[in-house]
């Protein structure tokens, strides 16, 4: 049986090892396929959306370059969830709702609405083409009906709001039934329109464009607390803007050396604190962390924390500034905690304690004998993410061969599990992987040598409240859901 995972108060409830970390504890609840294909309709069309989206969930034996699946992102309710790839279109999946019925289906997904955010472009001054992936979605609350998220290409953010139609106006004076104008001469009396039911409709409609602002490629989008205002980093600035001002941003970090042959390192990724709003945080490529308020002055160059741990010299070795760079930052949702993702391990910081973390976890350290051939690869410089479960006790990140890896912080277990089509029938369990470094190897175990590096778990996302995960494999989209016993 699957339900809600929470304490009897409604606040998340901790995590144990026998339900967060243990064998067999994963449920498949839906694999769903980024759709090859999306049709523009104008917003006039009253054509029904979800009847639209619906005929993409169909099961492509390939996968186009577009098609990649490049960013995933609950709201803050975990009703919705939001999907980006490289071909700059947004794919947003709606809970099912319970019902008597069908108790079962609570943790399927469906697919709620479908629109392309960003088209390829090219930058003629620079002669230089800007792609439409999609690298970040961010979630702003609920204020009302309508839902809003930003999401960001290499340049450009776009703020959408995608909103709920399921009522059209008729009895118009001055137009027919089909929307021609009628002639004036012709009308002879007054009519006030009305509101007839429709198919419900889904619309997604751009409300705001920040663009022009960032020379490098946009690696991460923050929304501030005080939900007025957000950032947006690049390799060597931070912009703040405000959400009713398009046209203007301010610049809060510049890292860029005045002669750039000075330049030895990039920002990787930025967040804000999630009740602070003058305090934020930001990554970079040597695997240091800055953590800025904004109080102390406009530009945030000299920062209030920095974050680094001292390198053992015994491991120093040709690809130790590689693979120490941070990938992804994350604020614990407490904001007690920043956790850091590198190419090897996931540590988590006290914000109180700047010298070292307070927890180190390795992600696939049987990797480190293969650096070289990783490096020829290219797979060295891939960029992992990394999410906190709602109450900070379970940290989760991705790895190769479609493998994902998750921690327990409160019993130090780990497990290693798989999201791959093999094992995607409806309601299946998922079995703990092992991976063999050397020696004899058990039957349920897979060898370091026979890993796919092709297949990554790049990004991953997890419900802010319950137990439920979402793991992209390339144009896959899996769904977990934790198994209630």
């Amino acid at each position: 049986m699957l339900g809600p995972w929470c304490s009897p108060t409604g606040s998340p409830a901790p995590l144990s090892c026998e339900t967060g970390c243990g064998e067999g504890s994963w449920i498949l609840v839906c694999r769903l396929l980024v759709p090859t294909q999306v049709s523009l309709l104008s917003m006039e069309e009253d054509i029904d959306t979800r009847k639209i989206n619906n005929s993409f969930l169909r099961d492509h034996s390939y996968a186009t370059e577009a098609d990649i699946i490049s960013t995933v992102e609950f709201n803050h309710t975990g009703e919705l969830l939001a999907t980006g790839d490289k071909g700059g279109r947004v794919v947003i999946f709606q809970r099912e709702q319970e019902s008597k019925n069908q108790v079962h289906r609570r943790g399927e997904y469906n697919v709620y609405s479908t629109f392309q955010s960003h088209e390829p472009e090219f930058d003629y001054l620079k002669s230089l083409e800007i792609e439409e992936k999609i690298n970040k979605i961010r979630w702003l609350p609920q204020q009302n009906a309508a839902y809003f998220l930003l999401s960001t290409n290499d340049k450009t953010v776009k703020l959408w709001k995608v909103s709920e139609r399921d009522k059209r106006p008729e009895g118009y004076n001055l137009k027919d039934e089909e929307g021609r104008l009628r002639d004036p001469a012709t009308i002879t009396t007054l009519r006030v329109p009305v509101l007839r039911p429709m198919d419900l409709m889904v619309e997604a409609t751009p409300r705001r464009v920040f663009a022009n602002a960032h020379t490098y490629h946009i690696n991460s989008i923050s929304v501030n607390s005080d939900y007025e205002t957000y950032m947006s980093a690049d390799d060597l600035r931070i912009n703040l803007w405000n959400f009713e001002i398009t046209n203007q941003s301010f610049n809060i970090v510049d890292i860029k050396p005045a002669n750039m042959e000075e330049l030895t390192e990039v920002i990787t990724a930025a967040e804000f604190h999630p009740h602070h709003c003058n305090t934020f945080v930001y990554s970079s490529s040597k695997g240091t962390i800055r953590l800025c308020d904004m109080r102390a002055s406009a530009l945030c160059d000299r920062h209030t924390k920095f974050f680094e741990e001292p390198e053992d010299p015994s491991n120093r070795s040709f690809f130790s500034e590689i693979i120490s760079s941070i990938s992804d930052v994350k604020f614990s949702h407490s904001g007690r905690y920043i956790m850091t993702r590198d190419y090897l391990t996931v540590k988590v910081w006290d914000l109180n304690m700047e010298n070292r973390p307070i927890e180190t976890y390795q992600v696939h350290d049987y990797l480190r004998s293969k650096l070289c051939s990783l490096y020829e690869n290219d797979c060295i410089f891939d960029k992992f993410e990394c999410v906190w479960n709602g109450s900070d006790s379970v940290i989760m990140t991705g790895s190769y061969n479609n493998f994902f890896r998750m921690f327990d912080r409160n019993t130090k277990r780990d497990v290693t599990l798989e999201a791959s089509r093999e094992n995607s029938k409806p309601r299946a369990i998922l079995k703990p992987r092992k991976v063999c470094v050397g020696g004899k190897r058990r039957k349920d175990e897979i060898s370091v040598d026979s890993l796919d590096f092709s297949k990554k778990i790049l990004h991953t996302a997890w419900h802010p409240s319950e137990n439920i995960i979402a793991v992209a494999a390339t144009n896959n989209l899996y769904i977990f859901q934790d198994k209630v016993n």
